[in-house]
């Protein structure tokens, strides 16, 4: 699984620091070099067509690193493994 998270560190995306829900739209942001008002733009109206624009959103804040490196799915299953 430790291999599974370095490959998403690898990406070099990370969860925006100027955030309104979880940082998505401003990590996207900072990694296209654009202003995350169009990051939030895009995600407004590609949610507004049917699809899974909310499922999209929490599987990018579950598994893409914050500003410190840390994915919330990885510490969620390292506090589960832990606590057996």
């Amino acid at each position: 699984m430790d291999k599974f998270f370095s490959t998403i560190r690898g990406l070099g995306l990370k969860r925006g620091p100027q955030r309104w829900l979880g940082g998505v739209c401003g990590g996207i942001a900072a990694r296209l070099n654009v202003d995350v008002a169009f990051v939030r733009i895009a995600f407004l109206l590609f949610a507004l067509l049917p699809g899974p624009a909310f499922v999209v959103y929490l599987a990018a804040w579950l598994l893409l690193p914050d500003q410190r490196n840390a994915i919330v799915l990885q510490s969620f299953l390292d506090k589960r493994s832990i606590g057996r």
